[in-house]
């Protein structure tokens, strides 16, 4: 099998030359496009898990978009050496140097992985998963929606940067962005069952019976499909495979493949959820120590030696009046994470960009995984965080129903086009991508207005 990459991953949609002078490489023009983008830096506005503007010191989603990026960097640095290579070699019964040597050429430079973390939230609406739900709802009848779709969207089609092809970015940049390559209503065929859900009280929505499944909009299936053409037949139908079979007509499916890109970008989006977030949660005083004790239980008995050894004096500093010892905990946290990061083989796949991945150690993931429960229990879930991302889940409903009431006399006269222009069972897609574009700010703005 060949470890080299096609030059294919570099191609872009539309033909596409640099600038007279501009000497970059492809990578580093995406992470400018990314980087210059009015959906990044609409970023700054956006929800992360606490409302913008609650506190000042709270992570917005280009904060922590930011973060991951770093991370993201980290991770990528740490597997060119030779530990990382370790748990590979053993799989595949090569020494751990040989695969090194063979291997190191396949990670995404800088360039790439800043771009792939920069973008990977891009996509998501105002008001958390909250608004992400409420629009799923709304667009039930319309294959539905999901933020990562979304994400793909943007880049490949809404931003302005083309007349019909988004960003125009690369196919390895496009291909580390889809985490779930599988279409959404087929991942998620529980919208024709669903339908009738809520319908007596359709003003009220139940996010645990609109939470959306994971894939890309059928919208988009053209340029998924110009994606995904370097790949052989086998590797095309290997790469869509789900996880699990349906037992129920409600159940979600996902997808069980990803890149090698976007396996990192994915580590390092887990791991600044877990530790980051729950840093906010500490600093403001939504966790308290007394919780937290639920989480020092487990992290006690956990397989991992490293945290036994150090749980305790680690807790201690994140609950500490002193800042800087908070900082040192958290860097200790995610130092722990970021270096026990290793390859792994996939699956059978003819194209490297698929056959390996980065992944962590099972007693990892284990630690990682206690401390995005502890964050989902006691800061997702907390009444107030719920009650905030409620509000803003009527807003984007009752929202959605007025311009789609009168869309060509309220939305703005660019969206408008696009509605009057678009075929009949594509209009509710146009109201769909000007709302999730709004920062929290601007759609609360919108609403009073209206």
């Amino acid at each position: 099998m060949k470890n080299h990459i096609d030059m294919a991953w570099q191609a872009r949609f539309l033909s596409d030359k640099p600038r007279e002078r501009d000497h970059r490489p492809p990578f580093r023009r995406d992470r400018g496009r990314i980087l210059h983008s009015a959906a990044f830096r609409c970023l700054q506005a956006k929800t992360q898990i606490h409302a913008v503007g609650e506190n000042d010191f709270y992570r917005t989603r280009l904060t922590h978009s930011l973060e991951v990026a770093q991370i993201g960097s980290s991770l990528t640095a740490q597997l060119k050496f030779t530990d990382a290579f370790v748990y590979l070699s053993a799989q595949c019964g090569v020494d751990k140097t040989e695969l090194q040597k063979q291997l190191k050429s396949l990670l995404p430079p800088n360039d790439l992985i800043e771009s792939l973390c920069f973008a990977h939230d891009i996509g998501h609406p105002p008001f958390g998963h909250g608004g992400e739900v409420a629009l799923n709802y709304m667009m039930r009848h319309h294959s539905g929606f999901e933020g990562n779709a979304q994400t793909f969207r943007l880049l490949t089609k809404l931003e302005p940067y083309t007349p019909n092809a988004g960003m125009n970015l690369t196919r390895r940049t496009l291909l580390g962005i889809v985490k779930y390559p599988a279409i959404l209503d087929e991942s998620s065929p529980q919208y024709a069952s669903l339908s009738e859900l809520s319908a007596v009280h359709s003003d009220y929505v139940k996010l645990a019976d609109w939470r959306p499944g994971k894939g890309l909009f059928r919208d988009d299936s053209a340029m998924f499909d110009w994606l995904l053409e370097p790949l052989c037949a086998d590797d095309r139908l290997l790469f869509g495979q789900f996880k699990q079979t349906r037992t129920t007509p409600q159940e979600t499916l996902k997808t069980r493949y990803k890149s090698l890109d976007c396996s990192i970008m994915e580590l390092a989006d887990d791991i600044a959820y877990g530790v980051h977030d729950l840093e906010d949660a500490i600093v403001v005083g939504v966790v308290h120590l007394q919780q937290w004790q639920e989480a020092l239980e487990e992290l006690s008995r956990c397989e991992s030696e490293w945290i036994r050894k150090n749980i305790a004096t680690i807790s201690a500093k994140l609950f500490s009046d002193q800042h800087y010892e908070r900082k040192n905990a958290i860097g200790a946290l995610v130092n722990y994470f970021i270096t026990g990061v290793r390859w792994k083989l996939t699956g059978d796949f003819n194209e490297p960009l698929l056959r390996y991945n980065a992944e962590l150690p099972e007693e990892v993931i284990a630690v990682l995984n206690i401390f995005k429960r502890f964050v989902w229990k006691y800061v997702i879930r907390d009444v107030e965080t719920q009650r905030i991302e409620y509000k803003g889940q009527r807003i984007l409903t009752e929202m959605f129903r007025i311009f789609d009431s009168d869309p060509e006399r309220l939305l703005p006269r660019n969206t408008a086009n696009r509605w009057a222009n678009a075929p009949d069972d594509k209009k509710r897609r146009v109201i769909c991508d000007y709302i999730a574009g709004m920062s929290d700010a601007y759609a609360l703005k919108v609403y009073h207005q209206l």
